[in-house]
Formats: C-alpha cells, sequence, structure tokens
C-alpha cells in the first residue's frame, strides 16, 4: 500500500503547467489536455492537405520528345525528380520558417502554390514546361515537413499513429483535367486551413519572483535546452531520417516503374493497361491503406512499438519514421528538424523517378539477357533496396529517441 501510495504521488507533476492566454500553441495544448478524443476537424484538415501532391507515360509520349518506347521511362523520370529536387532545395528553409512564424502560413502558402502550378502543370504544351512547373511547384511547396509537426502537436500522445498515417480544352490539354482536379482540391484546402489553429508557441517564458522553486525549475530547463545537441547532431533523429530516404528511394522508384510497366506493351515485358486499368490498381491498393491507417495501424504500433512495425509491415515504415522524428526533437524543433528530413528524403526521392525510369528503360532493352532478363532485374534492384532499409531499422544504426517504451532489438 505504501509502495503504491509512494508511486502516485510521483507521477502527480509537481508544478501545473502554465498556459499563456494569447499564445496559440498554449491554447491548443489546454485543448489537448481538456478533450481526450481523437480531433475530428483537425484530421480531416490534415488529411485533405497531405492529398494535394501532384501524378506521366502516356503525357511524355504525346510529348513526342521520346525517340523509342523504351525511351519514355527516361523522361517520365526526369519530370518526377523536377519536383523532389525544387523541393529539396526549400525544405529545410520551410522548416524554420514554420518554426519562427507558425505553421500555418507555410501550410496555406503550400496549398496555394499546388492551386497554381498543378494547374500550369496540366496545360504543359512541351516536356520543357512540364519539368519546370514541376519543380517550381516542389521550390515553393513546403507542406509536408510542417504538416507532419502540425499533426504531432495538434493529436494527443496515443492519436499520432493515426494523425501522421490521406470538350475543345480537354481535347487541347488532355491533361488538365487530372490536373484541374487536384487544384480545386487544393483551393478548397487552402480556404479551409485558414481556420485551423496554429500550434506554435509564441509566448516568451514569464517567470514569478515570488516562487523560487518555479524559479529554479525553469532555470535548470533553460539551462538543460542550452546544452541540448544540434539537430545534425541528434542520432535519434538522423538515423530516422537515413532509414526514411532508404524507403523514400524505393517507394518513389517503385511507384515510377509500376505506372510505367502496367502501361508499357506486352512485347517489352509490361502489362499493357490503359489508363483506367491502372487507375483501378491504385484505387483498390490505395483504399487498403487507408483501411489499415485508419483501423489497424494505431493499435499495432501501441502493441508492437514503432520500430517493430517498420520492419513487420512496409505500408506502416513511413508513419513509424515520423514519430520517432518528431518524438526525437522538441517543439520549437520540429520545424526545422522535418525541414531536413523533407530535404535529404527530396535527394533521394529525386533520384527515385529519374534512377528507376532509366533503370526500367535499361531493362526493357535486355530482354534476352541470360541472368535476370527484363523487368525482373528492375524489381530485383528493388528488394536490395528494400532489404538494406529494414536491415538498418536494427542496432547499432537506428536509436530510439528518449520516452520511446520499445526498444531496438
Amino acid at each position: 500500500m505504501a509502495a503504491a501510495a509512494a508511486e502516485e504521488e510521483y507521477t502527480v507533476p509537481l508544478l501545473k503547467k502554465q498556459y499563456y492566454e494569447n499564445c496559440p500553441g498554449c491554447k491548443v495544448d489546454e485543448l489537448k489536455e481538456l478533450k481526450r478524443g481523437l480531433p475530428i476537424r483537425e484530421f480531416l484538415s490534415i488529411w485533405t492537405v497531405v492529398l494535394c501532391s501532384v501524378y506521366r507515360h502516356f503525357q511524355i509520349r504525346d510529348f513526342k520528345i521520346a525517340e523509342k518506347e523504351e525511351d519514355i521511362g527516361y523522361y517520365a523520370g526526369y519530370v518526377g525528380s523536377s519536383f523532389m529536387f525544387g523541393r529539396a532545395l526549400t525544405s529545410f528553409f520551410w522548416g524554420i520558417v514554420a518554426d519562427r512564424y507558425g505553421r500555418k502560413p507555410v501550410i496555406l502558402l503550400g496549398t496555394s502554390s499546388v492551386v497554381i502550378f498543378n494547374t500550369i502543370f496540366g496545360l504543359s504544351l512541351n516536356f520543357w514546361m512540364a519539368v519546370i512547373s514541376r519543380f517550381m511547384l516542389g521550390f515553393l511547396n513546403g507542406l509536408l515537413g510542417p504538416i507532419k509537426a502540425y499533426a504531432s502537436e495538434i493529436f494527443r500522445n496515443e492519436h499520432q499513429a493515426l494523425g501522421l498515417s490521406t470538350s475543345s480544352v480537354q481535347c487541347r490539354f488532355p491533361y488538365f483535367l487530372p490536373s484541374l482536379a487536384i487544384s480545386l482540391l487544393a483551393g478548397g484546402v487552402t480556404i479551409a486551413s485558414c481556420w485551423l489553429p496554429e500550434t506554435l508557441h509564441t509566448h516568451k517564458e514569464k517567470r514569478a519572483a515570488c516562487d523560487d522553486s518555479f524559479d529554479a525549475l525553469e532555470t535548470a530547463s533553460g539551462e538543460q535546452k542550452k546544452q541540448a545537441a544540434s539537430l545534425l547532431r541528434n542520432w535519434p533523429l538522423m538515423s530516422s531520417i537515413m532509414v526514411y530516404c532508404i524507403f523514400s528511394l524505393h517507394d518513389m522508384a517503385y511507384t515510377e516503374i509500376f505506372s510505367l510497366w502496367a502501361v508499357s506493351p506486352i512485347k517489352l515485358g509490361g502489362l499493357g493497361y490503359s489508363t483506367e486499368n491502372v487507375g483501378e490498381v491504385l484505387a483498390v491498393s490505395g483504399f487498403g491503406l487507408l483501411v489499415f491507417q485508419l483501423a489497424l495501424y494505431p493499435y499495432a504500433e501501441r502493441l508492437l512499438g514503432p520500430v517493430m512495425v517498420c520492419r513487420i509491415a512496409g505500408v506502416s515504415i513511413v508513419t513509424c519514421l515520423f514519430m520517432l522524428q518528431n518524438s526525437a526533437v522538441e517543439q520549437h524543433q520540429r520545424g526545422a528538424a522535418n525541414g531536413i528530413a523533407m530535404t535529404a528524403m527530396s535527394l533521394f526521392k529525386a533520384a527515385g523517378p529519374a534512377g528507376g525510369g532509366s533503370l526500367f528503360s535499361w531493362a526493357e532493352t535486355r530482354q534476352d539477357a541470360a541472368f535476370l532478363p527484363g523487368n525482373q532485374m528492375v524489381f530485383f534492384v528493388l528488394n536490395v533496396v528494400e532489404a538494406i532499409g529494414v536491415l538498418f531499422t536494427f542496432k547499432p544504426f537506428l536509436a530510439l529517441p528518449r520516452g520511446r517504451t520499445a526498444t531496438v532489438q
């Protein structure tokens, strides 16, 4: 009884958390304490924001830049890489802006850039217009880093796994309609984002002179923050970013290769699918992912921990690593930390489409090779990259941030 009473006593915080009246971050923290349930409105907002990402075999073919059908993969890869290269150049900058001025301004600018440049992409008349519009879309789109930081701050710990887991003109511009649909969605999201609550704390710490114990604790806390290692020396953060980059490279290369493989002629080892067939396959797989992320993943993460889930469930890898990255830093560093992650990931994802498209085009020229002919070589290389990523989730490479109960074996 005495031991239980002592344990209960130590679980009670020594100081009541102080909230500042005009600080948007404090309002969100206080709301998280008062409301134990899932914040549905914020969840739907985050889900619609991450839907504002942009779709290329038939478009490249219609540009008539590829001399042979086997060469389409090269050019499609360059279009995909231009977006990631642009994002790699500015992700860290947008992360710093989000830490200094708030998450909402960066989210609003990002969704606005989708409206403008995704529409231009759909109106592209030639290959270089498509490349430049995609590059500018990535350059001005700082959505993913701040939205991940926002999700980790708006949700209570038990809900974070779910929050981080969504005519003549048509004849002249046949790829305008799908781009316009995404742009209209982004326009609606931009307007809706105006009502998102800001999570960045804007107040300055105020110490009560009459409370010596409060002063002492706050001073100790301040000294600990000054002694904290820089983000680049934060091994739990950097190790999770490196694993994230490997899986991002695999994911982007696979996404690029699958679309090219599905629509390639059967004589070249492809499936010969139409765009409707590809859409049906992606819709079914997307629905399966949606069901898993919403219904099963939060329970799996609580039961097994993010590292183990990373190893056994490929569809959950990115969400697990998001949680590890945001747990490895303090709130005032999350924008910059996610900016570093987005920069590194974008560089790897820029290599994914270009490398994947080039690998696919090269594989189509070796249909009669003795070792791994045709597309067998493509999927062999993808499996090797995936295996390397899984290997990097083990000790001593991947380190867990403090506060995570799961252990890396």
